[in-house]
C-alpha cells in the first residue's frame, strides 16, 4: 500500500481514538470547574506525561528540527536549555500557584493572578493580554497543516479544516479531561518517536560513515552548520542569544494553558514526583530537534526550493528512512505532538471568555440574582461556544501564516505573554512585597518591551553616534530572535515589578498569609 494509504488508516484510528477519549471525558464533566480544571483528578505520571506533551507541541517536532535543519549544530542548544528553563520556572512557582489557585478554587491563570493581587482589572488585563495566545494555537494548526499535506496529499484548505474538526469535536465534549487524557495518551506515543529520532541521529541512518560522516556533510554544505554558534542568525550567533534560550522560557510552563493543569494534580504530596518526571519526559521531547541534522545531511539545501519547506525536514527524513507503513504511523505520532499543544490552549483560551471575562466581570453586573447553578450551567455552555468561535478564528489566522516556521509562529505568541509574566507571577510566587501596582506595572513593561523589540521599533539612527546608538543597533539586532526580546522584557518586568511595589501600599497582611502562610 502507498504512504497515503497507510496514513488514512492510522488517521481514521487516530481520530477515532480521539473521539472514543472526548466522549469518555464528557461523562467526567459535572459542572464548569471539571470543564475548565479537572481539579484533583490525576496522578504524578500521567500528568507529567500530560504536561510534557502540552508544552513539546509542533514546535518541537516540526519547527525545531527545521531550525536544527536551517542551523545546524548551534541551534541544539534550544533543545537542552529550553527544557531546562521551563521547568525551573515551574518548580520556582508551582507551590503558591497550585495551592492558592485550589484554596481560591480558581479555574484558570488570570483568575489565580486577580485573587492574588485582590484586583478585578489585573485579572481582566492579563485575560486580554493572554488573547495573544492565539497565535501560539494558530502555530499548532500550521503544523497539523504541514502533515496532513505530506501524508494525506490534501491542499491545504482541507489540512486546516480536518486539523481543526478533529480538535474541536473531543475537546467541546471533554474540555480539560479530555485535554489531560488525550495529551497523556499522545505523551507516550511523543516520546516513543523522541527516542526513536535520538538514536537514528547518532547512528547517522543513511550516511555513509555514521556520525563522523554526517558531520563532514555538514560541513560540506556549510561550515557554520557544525559551529556552537552560527553568526548567519541572530538567533544563534553570541553566547548571549544562547544563554536567552534557558531565561526566557521560565515563564512558560506556568502560561494559562499550561498552569491550569497544576490544579490537576492529585495530591500535594506528589509535587516534586511531577516535576522530576515531566522535567525527563521534556528533555527527551526536546532533543527531538536532533532530527533536523541528519535531514539536512540527507536533502541538502532542496527544502528551501519552491514547494518545499524546512517545516517538512522530519517528516521528510521518516518517509526516506523507514517502510512506507512506519513513516505514516510516526507521521500520526507528529500529529499527537501538534494536538497534545493545540487542546490546552483551546481548553485555556476558551477559559478567558467563560470564567475570567463573564463570570468573574459580566454576570455580577448584568446578571446579579443567578443562582450558583444557573451560573455555572452558563458558563460551562459559554466554554462550549467560546471553543468553537476561537478555533475559527485561529484556524483563519494560521492560514494566514501557513509558510512561517513553526516555532517563530509560536513564539510570536508566547514571548510578549513571557515577558509579562515574569514579574507578577513568578517574582510574585517567590516575594511576598509585590504589590497591586507592581502587578500591572511588570505586565505592562514586559509586553510593551517585547512588542517594540521583536517589532523592531526603535530605529538606531534616531540617535547620534555614540554609545546610545551602538546599544540601539545590538537592541535592532536582536530582534528577529524571540528569545532575546522575551529575555529582554522580563528583566524589565522584574524591575519594574520589584520597584513599583517598593514605593507602592503593600496587600493586606492578612491575604498575604492566607497566600503564603503565616
Amino acid at each position: 500500500m502507498t504512504l497515503m494509504t497507510w496514513s488514512w488508516i492510522f488517521l481514521v484510528f487516530y481520530v477515532g481514538i480521539m473521539i472514543f477519549i472526548g466522549i469518555f471525558a464528557q461523562r467526567k464533566i459535572k459542572h464548569a470547574d471539571d470543564f475548565a480544571t479537572a481539579r484533583g483528578a490525576y496522578g504524578p505520571f500521567f500528568l507529567a506525561l500530560a504536561f510534557a506533551a502540552s508544552t513539546a507541541s509542533g514546535a518541537t517536532f516540526l519547527g525545531s528540527p527545521a531550525l536544527g535543519y536551517e542551523w545546524g549544530m548551534a541551534s541544539q542548544w534550544s533543545n537542552v536549555l529550553y527544557p531546562v528553563g521551563v521547568y525551573c520556572g515551574v518548580l520556582i512557582a508551582m507551590r503558591l500557584i497550585a495551592t492558592a489557585g485550589n484554596r481560591f478554587g480558581n479555574r484558570s491563570i488570570p483568575e489565580y493572578l486577580g485573587d492574588r493581587y485582590q484586583s478585578d482589572g489585573v485579572r481582566i488585563l492579563v485575560s486580554l493580554l493572554s488573547l495573544v495566545l492565539f497565535f501560539y494555537l494558530a502555530g499548532q494548526l500550521v503544523s497539523g497543516v504541514v502533515m496532513f499535506q505530506l501524508m494525506l496529499g490534501l491542499d491545504t484548505n482541507w489540512a486546516l479544516i480536518i486539523t481543526t474538526t478533529v480538535l474541536l469535536f473531543y475537546v467541546v465534549l471533554g474540555g480539560a479531561h479530555a485535554d489531560i487524557l488525550t495529551d497523556g495518551l499522545q505523551g507516550a506515543m511523543m516520546l516513543i518517536l523522541a527516542v526513536v529520532v535520538i538514536v537514528m541521529t547518532f547512528m547517522a541512518v543513511g550516511i555513509e560513515g555514521g556520525f563522523s560522516g554526517m558531520i563532514s556533510n555538514l560541513a560540506e554544505q556549510d561550515d557554520n552548520l557544525i559551529t556552537p554558534l552560527n553568526p548567519s542568525t541572530p538567533l544563534y550567533h553570541s553566547w548571549w542569544s544562547i544563554f536567552v534560550i534557558a531565561f526566557a522560557h521560565m515563564p512558560l510552563g506556568l502560561l494559562p494553558h499550561l498552569g491550569n493543569k497544576l490544579w490537576a494534580l492529585k495530591s500535594d504530596g506528589d509535587r516534586m514526583q511531577f516535576i522530576k518526571l515531566a522535567a525527563i519526559f521534556g528533555v527527551t521531547l526536546g532533543m527531538m530537534g536532533l532530527g533536523g541534522l541528519l535531514a539536512r545531511a540527507h536533502f541538502g539545501d532542496s527544502l528551501y526550493l519552491d514547494g518545499a519547506n524546512p517545516n517538512q525536514s522530519l517528516p521528510l527524513l521518516f518517509i526516506e528512512l523507514f517502510p512506507t507503513w512506519l513513516a505514516a504511523l510516526i507521521g500520526v505520532g507528529v500529529l499527537s505532538a501538534i494536538m497534545s499543544t493545540a487542546d490546552g490552549l483551546v481548553v485555556s483560551s476558551s477559559q478567558i471568555v467563560a470564567n475570567d471575562l463573564y463570570r468573574r466581570t459580566i454576570a455580577p453586573i448584568t446578571k446579579p440574582d443567578l443562582t450558583e447553578e444557573e451560573l455555572d450551567h452558563r458558563v460551562l455552555n459559554i466554554s462550549r461556544v467560546s471553543t468553537v468561535v476561537i478555533l475559527i478564528l485561529c484556524m483563519s489566522l494560521a492560514w494566514g501564516l501557513r509558510d512561517t516556521n513553526v516555532a517563530l509562529i509560536v513564539w510570536i505568541g508566547v514571548g510578549g505573554m513571557m515577558a509579562a509574566f515574569a514579574g507578577p507571577l513568578v517574582v510574585g510566587a517567590l516575594w511576598r512585597g509585590v504589590t497591586r501596582q507592581g502587578a500591572y506595572a511588570g505586565l505592562i513593561s514586559g509586553m510593551g518591551v517585547f512588542i517594540v523589540l521583536h517589532a523592531q521599533i526603535i530605529n538606531p539612527y534616531w540617535f547620534e553616534p555614540g554609545p546610545l546608538r551602538d546599544f540601539s543597533e545590538w537592541l535592532y539586532a536582536e530582534g528577529p530572535n524571540p528569545y532575546s526580546c522575551a529575555v529582554l522584557g522580563e528583566i524589565v518586568s522584574i524591575s519594574f515589578t520589584v520597584l513599583v511595589s517598593k514605593l507602592t501600599k503593600p496587600l493586606p497582611k492578612e491575604h498575604v498569609e492566607t497566600l503564603f502562610g503565616s
